[in-house]
């Protein structure tokens, strides 16, 4: 197939820093070549791709500090993908509900991956009004506030089988990892690791708009003697990182719709202790390869039972469920079955063309 993967353009894909939604199109679109499949992405100058790359502005927007309105430029790639549809079988998008109006124009067919939170009241309007637009969650814990939407599938995500990988290091430390924010629970994982008189190595970064709830409620929670604070690490420190860990604390307080950082983990050997909330309760295996918790004290209790845990096992989970090769796979079926049902659609397209 030739298949056209439009990613957002704030990062380069893959990211150069934090962007999840971005290494998901990056290892997704190195899957789909490796299984011999013709893949266009529509992405930043600055990515790095095996794909052949349509470079809708030169550098990602995050680092490019001229760029004062991203959607401007989001909608000329949008006109550009449009433009071109007849030279693909299939356009995947990852731009949340931007692509459904044009997309839903023209013969080709189509699918959105929803990367983000959908809970929120002004979602409502949109997916009554598009609700035929196919498209795939990321959990199925995503999708509960649109049942309107035309859901096709789940696909969870998957990393490069390889990417992340056991280290022989003893654990010695409960590790938290990705992004500090209010809705992560660092203060959370904080008071576990103080409960249970055990060292916190944090590697996370501080987005702009987190600054200020850093510098007043986090800054302090630092002083302590027991809490390493590393910054954000890409991943060729990560293996080192989770494998060096007891387990990986995810006490988070939003709807999370998948949680990279739990499968980056499980890839290490490495248990996750995570709130029951969003998607959790699908990517961990209770008992398997970490435990689900309501709370602090559930936090507290489940770390007497990561003895009984098998981190080999962890990561045979890992490779059974969590890999890019895994998640390449599932994606095709999602296109081979749009394809086979959009087929009429085609056929009546062309009757209906006018004579040359």
């Amino acid at each position: 197939m030739h298949i056209a993967q439009v990613a957002p353009l704030t990062e380069a894909i893959p990211p150069k820093l934090y962007g999840g939604t971005e290494r998901v199109v990056s290892w997704l679109t190195e899957e789909l070549i490796a299984l011999g499949h013709d893949v266009t992405l529509f992405a930043s100058g600055d990515s790095v791709t095996s794909a052949r790359l349509e470079a809708v502005w030169p550098r990602a927007l995050r680092l490019d500090g001229a760029v004062r309105d991203p959607n401007a430029l989001h909608m000329m790639m949008l006109e550009r993908v449009y433009q071109s549809t007849s030279d693909f079988d299939f356009l995947h998008c990852h731009l949340d509900y931007y692509p459904f109006s044009l997309l839903s124009r023209q013969a080709t067919p189509f699918v959105t991956t929803l990367h983000g939170r959908l809970d929120l009241p002004e979602h409502q309007p949109v997916f009554d009004t598009f609700s035929s637009v196919p498209v795939v969650s990321i959990s199925n814990a995503q999708r509960r506030p649109l049942p309107q939407a035309n859901w096709v599938r789940t696909v969870y995500h998957g990393l490069p089988a390889q990417l992340l990988v056991p280290k022989p290091v003893k654990p010695s430390y409960f590790a938290f990892l990705g992004r500090i924010a209010p809705e992560k629970g660092f203060d959370r994982a904080v008071r576990i690791a103080q409960h249970c008189g055990v060292p916190l190595k944090v590697a996370a970064k501080v987005d702009k708009v987190d600054q200020d709830y850093f510098d007043e409620q986090i800054k302090p929670l630092m002083a302590s003697r027991d809490i390493e604070y590393i910054g954000e690490i890409g991943d060729k420190e990560k293996s080192e990182f989770l494998s060096g860990a007891i387990v990986l604390l995810v006490p988070i307080d939003w709807p999370e719709p998948f949680g990279l950082v739990m499968i980056e983990a499980m890839a290490c050997g490495t248990p996750v202790i995570a709130f029951n909330r969003g998607s959790v309760p699908e990517v961990i295996d209770d008992g398997v390869t970490g435990f689900v918790v309501e709370d602090i004290n559930g936090a507290v209790g489940a770390v007497d039972r990561l003895g009984h845990l098998s981190r080999d096992k962890i990561r045979r989970r890992f490779e059974e469920r969590f890999t890019a090769r895994r998640m390449a796979q599932d994606y095709l079926a999602v296109y081979r079955s749009l394809s086979a049902a959009a087929s009429p659609h085609l056929r009546l397209v062309a009757d209906d063309a006018p004579a040359l």
